[in-house]
């Protein structure tokens, strides 16, 4: 197709420098939302589990500190690995101090670490209102290189752990404690799958495979668990500058050429944590009451059209 209404959108396009610019401001203009934000309490009194905390420029954190600032009464942090989880501990606890804070190391596939923090919820506050799976990692290897072993462990990791966030967080949710003020069972479970599980092109064979697993998982649990209340979503993010992706960030930028990554999407920009965590948030209060089973993109309209490349539509 040549010609038409693509010449009028190639004649307003940008160029790579002027787009990087105005992504710039927009990110920083993002990331700084919650230093002016009045805190509107939309998850005020919910008992709330996040997997997958520990990256300093991860999705997990943002959404944990925006859970907190949304009044969340009991916040469960884990990760595979603790080196950072006293950070966020305190970070939240120093801004928030009415916001209770409880992390732990812990593998998010493995079921009796969820099976128990579900329970220690259950135990302490008597209900659990969300359960943000978002624990997952990221292959590089291509179908040839790719292992029985990695393809395993990439399933596992990233499909497995939802699948478990599904049935033990689910199981708590069904529990009622008028109490606690939870007369009926009620709850959000929100997975972090990505656009690879939406369309191809966007990861590898495993991580792909693993991302289309959870998607799965989101659809058949929430028939699983109708007329319970409970709500399973997934978020599938696009180009999202994490500690997962920052190798690749890191590269475009020492090549000069950081002003083409994300221009692949409508928006010509890629995203930031805080922007899925926004989405997090969305699953999670009540703003969602009536969203169940759906796989949500927060990426800049990547998986809504073939990439338009202009100037090569003949």
């Amino acid at each position: 197709m040549a010609g038409g209404g693509y010449d009028k959108v190639r004649s307003q396009s940008k160029s790579a420098e002027e787009q990087y610019a105005v992504t710039t401001a927009r990110i920083k203009q993002i990331q700084s939302q919650l230093d002016n934000s009045v805190r509107a309490g939309k998850l005020k009194g919910k008992v709330c589990i996040v997997t997958g905390v520990g990256s300093l420029k991860g999705i997990g954190r943002a959404a944990s500190i925006l859970f907190a600032h949304e009044g969340a009464k009991h916040l469960y942090l884990l990760d595979f690995d603790p080196t950072n989880l006293p950070d966020l501990k305190s970070t939240i606890e120093k801004k928030y101090p009415d916001v209770k804070v409880t992390t732990a190391q812990a593998d998010a596939a493995d079921e009796a670490a969820i099976s128990g923090v579900c329970d220690q919820a259950l135990r302490e506050e008597g209900r659990l209102d969300v359960f943000f799976a978002n624990a997952g990692i990221a292959s590089r290897d291509p179908l040839a290189d790719t292992s029985v072993e990695t393809f395993m462990n990439t399933m596992r990791v990233n499909a497995l752990s939802c699948f478990l966030a599904v049935k033990h967080g689910s199981a708590a949710m069904l529990k009622t404690n008028p109490s606690r003020g939870k007369e009926f069972s009620s709850g959000s479970i929100i997975l972090t799958a990505s656009t690879a599980g939406i369309r191809s092109g966007a990861g590898t064979v495993d991580y792909s495979a693993s991302k289309a697993a959870v998607n799965s998982i989101a659809k058949t649990s929430a028939y699983q668990l109708q007329k319970t209340d409970i709500r399973i979503n997934t978020i599938c993010p696009g180009l999202i500058e994490t500690g997962m992706t920052g190798a690749t960030f890191d590269y475009a930028r020492q090549r000069g050429s950081a002003g083409k990554i994300g221009q692949l999407n409508p928006l010509g920009r890629f995203g930031v944590p805080q922007e899925i965590a926004n989405a997090a948030l969305f699953l999670a209060s009540d703003d969602s009451s009536y969203v169940n089973g759906q796989n949500l993109a927060v990426d800049g309209g990547l998986s809504a059209s073939h990439p338009v490349v202009p100037g090569r539509w003949a």
